[in-house]
């Protein structure tokens, strides 16, 4: 029998559930998957199921879990890996997946997720557009510093997990971007757990299509 749960939503649409997803595969829990299908917001049915009415939510041998940041530093308890293991690097790796976590709301609102469309030029407003600019400032910085292909060494850790759903908003949307952001995102797409995510998106029903999401933008 598996550890736990892991409750996550529509993975065409829901990039803090990918967070989730990615950290407890990275960290190797044995959990079982309960996707709830979304509808642009909290449902029904994710409030009956998670303390706090959003999804990602861990259950995992008698520890409950919300909120993708929490959820990462559980599983960074069984897979230290995740974060860097140098001190100074290891600040900097949290301070941008916090960052990430309390910040950028107008990329957030105007290019949502929906990762098997393509948006080329769409949500491209001034204010998405400064935390696109920002958000290639820290991942040009730390790879730069580390070498790559992901942020902080050769292996996808906890602030990719962190940064995932952006790059799959910057593959939908398609902002103008630095070479080297350009190579980060062909680096997190190519990672196997995103294949995996992409694949298993795609297989979904289609009754769990959301036509907010699937309309271009006026």
């Amino acid at each position: 029998m598996a550890d736990g749960r892991l409750f996550i939503g529509t993975k065409m649409y829901s990039s803090w559930s990918l967070r989730g997803w990615l950290a407890v595969h990275l960290a190797g829990l044995d959990v079982e998957e309960v996707v709830i299908p979304l509808a642009g917001g909290s449902t029904a049915a994710v409030k009956e199921a998670t303390p706090s009415g959003t999804v990602p939510y861990l259950e995992h041998r008698g520890a409950k879990v919300w909120e993708s940041l929490a959820i990462v530093e559980y599983c960074a308890e069984f897979a230290p890996h995740l974060w860097p293991a140098d001190r100074a690097a290891r600040a900097w790796a949290r301070s941008v997946a916090a960052e990430m976590h309390a910040g950028f709301r107008p990329l957030r609102q105007n290019m949502p997720m929906t990762i098997l469309n393509t948006r080329a030029g769409e949500g491209a407003t001034p204010e998405a557009m400064a935390d696109v600019a920002r958000i290639d400032a820290i991942w040009s910085q730390a790879l730069e510093a580390s070498g790559g292909p992901f942020l902080f060494g050769a292996e996808m850790g906890a602030a990719d997990v962190m940064y995932a759903p952006v790059v799959c908003r910057f593959l939908t949307w398609r902002p103008a971007v630095s070479a080297a952001a350009q190579g980060y995102m062909q680096a997190v797409r190519a990672h196997p757990l995103m294949q995996r995510w992409y694949a298993e998106a795609a297989a979904e029903p289609a009754e769990w299509r959301l036509p907010q999401y699937e309309a271009p933008k006026p």
